[in-house]
Order: C-alpha cells, then structure tokens, then sequence
C-alpha cells in the first residue's frame, strides 16, 4: 500500500473508532409547568425554602432521630437494595472489561492417537502410534469497538446502575418515612388513649356524684343508668386505641429489622405527637424534580434504554477484533518450549449479520420502542410525584385549618362544662343536661386528638412526597442526577 493511502486508511479508522451509533442522551424536558412553585403551599404554614434531606431532624425529637438512623442500618429490604446495587455495580465493572484484551490460558496432556499425527505418520511411511499428546495455549482477542459496540454496552451498563442505586435511595426515602410514621402513630395513639382515659375518669366522677344526688333522694334511676352508659361507652373506646398501638409497635420493629419480641417497648412512654415548631419548608416544582429519586430512577433508565439502541445500531454494521495465540504442542512435555512445538498466530476477524439482517433490525426496532416507553415513563413519574406532592399539601392544609377550629371548639366545650358544674351544684339545670355537657367535652378532647393524628401523618405524606430521606453516593461514574451532565452517546 503506498503511503498517502496507508495514512487515510488510517485516517477513517481512526474516524470510526471515535464514532458511537445511536442518540445523544440529553436530559428529558420535564411536562410544562413542573418547575413552578406548588399550587397548594400556603405562604402562611409553609416556607418555598428548601426542605433539608434529613427533614425528621425538624422535630427536634432525638428518640425519632435514632430510630430512623437504627431503621437506615438494620432494615431488611434496605439491605437488599444494597446487595442489587452491588450486583449492578460487578455487571457495570464486567462490561468495562471488554475495553481491554479479552485472554484464555490453557494446558493439555491427552494419551492416544491423533488423527492429524497419524496422517503424517502414514504419509512418511510409518505406522500409527499411540502416544502422548501435550499442549499449552493462550489466546487473545480484541475488539476495535469501530461502531461503539463496547462503549455503548458500558453506557447502558452504567446507567443501569445509576437507576439501581437510585432506587436503593427511593427505598431510603419509604423507610424513613415509615419509620416516623409508625413512631408518631405510636405517640399519638398514646395522646388518644391518656385523653380516653380522662374521659372515662370524668364520666365515673359524675356518675358518682349522680349516683350520691339518688341515694340522697334527689334524683331519679334513669339519671343514674344514663351515667352508666357514659362511664361504659369511654371504657369502651380503649381497647381498640391500645390494640392499634401495639400493630405500631410491630410495625416499627420490622422497620428496625427486629421481631415482635424484641419490639422497642421504651418508645411508648410517647404520649405527645412530634410538632414542628416552624413552618414546613416545602421548596417547589424545580426542587422536587431534581429531589425525588424515583424522578431520577426514570431519568437514568431513560439513558440506558439510549444507550441500548446504540448497542443495536452498531450491531447492524461487522464487528472486526484482532486474535493471537502463542503456545506449544509435542508428544514430549519438555518440547513444548522449544521450535519444533512452537505455534503461534496473528489476525484479523471479522462477523456480520449480513445479507440475513432481519435479526438485528428487529432488535433495533425493539430497542427505540424501549427508549421511547422510557421517556413516556419519565413523563408519567414526574406527573406522579407532582400529584402526590399537591395532594398531600392540600390535604395537610385543610387538616390544619380543621385543627384550629377543633382547638377552639375544644375551649368553647370546656366553658361549657365548666359553667354547667356550677349551674348542676346549684341546681339550675339537670343531670342530662349536665351529662350532655361531659360528652360534648368528651367528644372535643378526642377530635382534637384524632386531628393531632392526622396532623403527624399528613406532614409525614409531605415530607415523604418532597423525596427527603436519602443521602447522595457517588457511583463509578457520574452523579446520575437528572440534568446533568449525560454520558456522549454520538450519533456517529
């Protein structure tokens, strides 16, 4: 070959060595309007500041912050996810191994007769012999990755591993969650059964005081039984408050990866609901979208499924590698070394679907259908994560406006009850009128606690909705959060 043609054989090589098949990755554009600040955050019980990750740390509550950090060390399916994501992680370094040589070793030693000796044998004039056979061989191939076979099959490795630790994030996410959901029920219940218990405290008062005014001769029978009925009715509201505690209990000890039996006991002396003392910090649209791992779980798949249509792309052109071997073969293992056994060889080769390419096409088909679920799937998590996150702020609002007016109706019925003692001592009203009076203030104290419930659960929904809980690790490669930087995926 003369020179000039040598160097633009060369030249297009190089070329195509440097080009990887398939679409670019960019980062997907999220549905209009996503970025904006959220529709249902009130400027008067939320802040647009940023939520911090570890948001359970707003409660100031330390028995709260331990059980969460023992739930991040012990939780069962969270060391699951982490056990996936080192499974990941060994499939992303196995493909970077296609970027180096691939190499076999291998040694022999086989007592018979060889056909090709034989042949030569007989050829030479001498008969077949039964003998030993010894040889020693490494082979070695490599892959010139002209079309981006290779690095795209590592993108697409990578990727997918970004996606699996992303999920092992939005798995931190649930867990912390749950863990303080179950300790705040926990507490709360325990508000609930201390508020039942008054009542039923408050009830055997006025029926003893009834039951004294009808031995005295000043009231009637019925006065008493209706007394009765509200003494059993209180007792009554217990057991269900304390069996609920006890499924918390469980339910936060499976959080912790424990038995039943070794439930953490100590967290139901809790009988007050963690409150925050600020108003929430709820960030906006642009925040979540680059918060939520699940959003960025959908982004990393998204550039995986590209990738793969890359790694079909090139699959429609020859794959070309370089083979060598170097080794021995004799009928004397101490001849293997020496001239006469020495075998060795050097090439090209070349494989190609081709004319038949009906295989690689349909994979490639099969491929840009994926990367386009993909998308739609982006699209689908971003609008779900800003449903959840709406709901779940409308919700907490109206529970806090539906809390201020039970505080104020809770005051107005302890008035109430408190004027009605004095009328009652004074004899200006009935005991049903007294009677009516405890229940009202019975019935208050109890929404009130039911609301101090619904408050803790409804600010955990947010919180879990906004994606806090989970700490940022560094992968092999890259940040994997959507909006940065994306692997260069050319189209060639």
């Amino acid at each position: 070959m003369k020179p000039a043609r040598r160097v633009a054989a060369l030249g297009l090589a190089s070329a195509l060595g440097a080009c990887a098949l398939g679409p670019n990755y960019k980062p997907p554009t999220p549905p209009a309007g996503a970025t904006a600040p959220f529709v249902a955050a009130s400027p008067v019980t939320m802040s647009t500041g940023a939520a911090p990750d570890a948001w359970w740390q707003l409660y100031d509550d330390s028995t709260l912050d331990a059980l969460i950090a023992q739930a991040f060390a012990a939780n069962v399916d969270l060391q699951t996810a982490e056990d996936n994501l080192a499974a990941s992680r060994a499939i992303y370094e196995g493909a970077r191994a296609q970027l180096l040589p691939q190499t076999t070793t291998g040694a022999a030693g086989v007592y018979g007769r060889d056909p090709t000796t034989d042949e030569i044998l007989e050829l030479t004039g001498r008969k077949p012999q039964t003998t030993w056979l010894f040889d020693s061989m490494i082979d070695a191939s490599y892959e010139l990755d002209l079309f981006g076979h290779v690095r795209r099959s590592i993108e697409a490795a990578r990727d997918n591993t970004e996606a699996v630790a992303a999920a092992r994030d939005d798995l931190r996410v649930t867990i912390a969650a749950e863990t303080a959901r179950a300790y705040g029920q926990i507490c709360t219940l325990g508000e609930q059964i201390n508020v039942a218990n008054e009542s039923q405290s408050l009830a055997q008062q006025q029926l003893n005081i009834v039951q004294s005014r009808f031995d005295a001769g000043a009231g009637s029978q019925y006065d008493v039984v209706r007394a009765q009925v509200v003494v059993a009715n209180s007792q009554a509201a217990l057991p269900p408050l304390q069996g609920e505690r006890e499924a918390a209990l469980f339910e936060l000890a499976a959080l912790l990866g424990e038995t039943p039996q070794n439930a953490p006991v100590a967290v139901e002396s809790c009988v007050q609901p963690p409150r925050l003392d600020a108003p929430m910090p709820v960030g906006d649209g642009a925040a979540l979208l680059q918060r939520r791992p699940d959003i960025r779980e959908a982004d990393r798949q998204l550039a995986a499924a590209l990738a793969n249509v890359g790694v079909a792309t090139a699959d429609l052109f020859p794959r070309v590698t370089l083979n060598g071997f170097y080794g021995g073969a004799a009928t004397q293992i101490n001849m293997l070394g020496s001239n006469n056994g020495l075998i060795w060889g050097v090439g090209p080769a070349i494989s190609w679907s081709f004319p038949n390419m009906a295989g690689p096409l349909a994979q490639l088909a099969q491929a840009h259908a994926n990367a386009a679920g993909a998308l739609s799937n982006f699209d689908s998590v971003v609008l779900q994560a800003l449903k959840e996150t709406e709901q779940a702020l409308a919700v907490y609002g109206a529970e806090l406006n539906h809390h201020a007016a039970l505080v104020a109706a809770q005051a107005e019925a302890q008035q109430e009850y408190q004027l009605a003692q004095n009328d009652y001592g004074a004899g200006g009203i009935s005991t049903l009128d007294l009677l009516a009076s405890e229940q009202t203030l019975t019935d208050a104290n109890a929404a009130v606690a039911d609301s101090d419930a619904a408050l803790v659960q409804d600010q955990i929904s947010v919180f879990k909705a906004l994606g806090g809980g989970w700490q940022p690790s560094p992968l092999a490669s890259g940040s994997g959060q959507p909006g940065s930087k994306g692997p260069a995926i050319g189209g060639g």
